[in-house]
């Protein structure tokens, strides 16, 4: 197969997916991880895609939002493992927020029947799983509703927020990265979960490994901030020291 050829495979499998890796791609086109980074820098060039860590997304997907059927069923196992491994955090007797995200919903579907916690959230899906709880004195933060992200934001979100310290703060993010931090697509929703990690004396971040790398267009925290990333295997170690280096604590489940 000509380079032209395996670059129009490439790009179509993109837009299949949402996102492309060097290793697979190499093993689907029996060519050097090399080769793939090639054609990915070819393609990115011709702005029909970008690199991202490890692989590339479809040009323009930055600004892109998948809604929330859409993103649960990307890496579900990952998501599961982190959920559940993320369940030794949980404070006994004390309070937790849980922010938007599907991974932070997975983990609050997975609180067992004796825990007894606080648990605020502006997250429908989050609340739903735990309203009937009986350990759990939920509070739910209200505001707008996003109807992308089923979760609650602007002024009445944030007062809320500013009004309390709770032990953890379960944090999700659509991109992180060393140097690009924290990322969301929405100035809303990055607005929210800055307060959640300003309302949390601990910082826990709930972050399948295909993120890592990725950037989208708002911004709302370093790495730094975070105290604890729980991911899965598909982050290297080499990446996992990297993060570690700079004072994030990370467990690959």
């Amino acid at each position: 197969m000509y380079a032209p050829e395996r670059q129009q495979e490439i790009l179509r499998l993109a837009q299949e997916s949402g996102r492309v890796d060097v290793l697979s791609l190499a093993e689907e086109f029996q060519v050097t991880a090399e080769t793939v980074r090639r054609d990915l820098k070819a393609l990115d060039r011709a702005g029909l895609l970008r690199r991202v860590h490890g692989g590339a997304i479809p040009a323009g997907r930055l600004g892109f939002e998948p809604d929330l059927a859409e993103r649960d069923s990307v890496a579900a196992d990952e998501k599961d493992r982190i959920a559940r491994a993320a369940l030794a955090e949980l404070p006994a007797d004390g309070s937790v927020i849980i922010d938007a995200g599907t991974t932070t919903a997975r983990l609050a579907a997975a609180v067992p029947l004796d825990a007894a916690l606080t648990v605020v959230t502006h997250a429908l899906p989050v609340a739903a799983r735990l309203a009937d709880h009986p350990g759990i004195a939920l509070h739910l933060v209200g505001g707008r509703v996003r109807h992308r992200t089923r979760a609650a934001v602007d002024a009445w979100a944030l007062g809320a927020y500013a009004q309390i310290k709770a032990d953890v703060v379960f944090l999700a993010a659509n991109g992180f990265s060393s140097d690009s931090g924290l990322t969301t697509p929405d100035l809303a929703e990055a607005a929210v979960k800055r307060a959640v990690v300003a309302a949390a004396r601990r910082v826990v971040l709930l972050a399948d490994s295909g993120k890592f790398g990725q950037q989208h267009f708002a911004r709302f925290g370093d790495l730094a901030d975070v105290d604890l990333l729980i991911t899965d295997t598909g982050l290297g170690p080499d990446d996992a020291r990297a993060i570690e280096s700079r004072g994030t604590e990370v467990v690959r489940a």
